[in-house]
């Protein structure tokens, strides 16, 4: 008792002074360093919770896959000469900032306390049917059956994501590869995590994926550690991505929602409802398109971070 509210007080402080430090850091890749420590502690509180699927959403996607995107960000602004280092704001203003978030948290924390206990929910109820869903994840159930229209919307809006992204390219590089060039490296921290991280990313991931229709993970978690190893490889100049034109490139964009979609017609057709499973077949069919999405997120994920196509396409 007396060692679980120590490790939750040191979360706490950790994460409230890891949340200032962000806010301090003068140099931008300091805050980002800071803010992909946050995120990492982030996800040790919600292991706190009992929450592991929101834990390893957090540490993948929340520290892992947005503190690459910032990066890739500082690398594109110190290609342009544009990273500098930030002045501090006035008193008032700084004054006017704590002020506000003071009442953000004042908020927050009053309409959490007053949430009546037991909090309403529908917890019982998918609980109560979890095993028609023939899975042993409630989280992976709600996803992929009793919120699947959800599901496929935002795998859907991820597509829509990267063809605004490639929309904002000219015209003489439409077609061309994705993201600014990054120099070959050879050795190096940069080289060396390159070629020793992705063989243990992609095992990783795959074991997440596997076990999510019966244990925390699935394809979110996957997709965004396929995508981090990805990403990595590009940052180190070690791998060529194939241009926007590749229609091979934009089958594996498109091929999960595309699936996705596909069988909620034919449970239309066969069961009479939308994204309707077979009887018998439901657990295969769900971790068929599971296994297609999470190739299509880390695909579309990768690519938002890589940015618009910036040199032309091939001859």
């Amino acid at each position: 008792m007396i060692a679980g509210l120590a490790v939750d007080v040191l979360l706490a402080a950790g994460s409230l002074g890891l949340a200032l430090g962000v806010i301090r850091a003068r140099r931008v890749f300091t805050a980002i360093a800071l803010f992909i420590a946050h995120g990492l502690l982030l996800a040790l509180a919600w292991v706190r919770l009992d929450a592991l699927d929101v834990a390893l959403t957090e540490a993948a996607i929340g520290a892992g896959l947005s503190g690459v995107l910032l990066l890739a960000a500082r690398h594109r602004l110190a290609r342009g000469g544009s990273e500098r280092t930030t002045e501090a704001p006035g008193r008032v203003a700084t004054i006017f900032i704590g002020l506000g978030c003071a009442c953000i948290t004042v908020a927050l924390g009053y309409a959490v306390l007053a949430l009546p206990k037991p909090a309403p929910g529908l917890a019982a109820e998918v609980a109560a049917n979890l095993a028609a869903t023939e899975l042993g994840n409630p989280v992976t159930g709600v996803l992929m059956v009793f919120r699947g229209l959800d599901t496929l919307l935002e795998a859907a809006v991820l597509v829509l994501a990267v063809i605004g992204v490639w929309s904002l390219a000219p015209d003489a590089t439409w077609r061309g590869t994705p993201g600014a060039p990054w120099p070959a490296v050879t050795d190096g921290p940069r080289a060396l995590l390159a070629r020793l991280l992705p063989p243990i990313g992609i095992v990783v991931a795959v074991h997440i994926l596997w076990v999510g229709a019966d244990a925390p993970g699935g394809k979110f978690q996957a997709a965004a550690i396929l995508a981090a190893m990805g990403l990595l490889v590009w940052f180190a100049g070690l791998v060529r991505v194939p241009p926007t034109a590749s229609w091979p490139l934009r089958a594996t964009i498109a091929a999960g929602p595309a699936l996705f979609m596909a069988i909620g017609l034919a449970g239309l057709a066969v069961e009479g409802a939308f994204l309707a499973y077979p009887e018998g077949l439901v657990k295969p069919t769900i971790l068929i398109v599971e296994f297609v999405l999470a190739a299509s997120v880390a695909a579309a994920l990768a690519l938002l971070v890589m940015g618009a196509p910036s040199r032309d396409a091939p001859p």
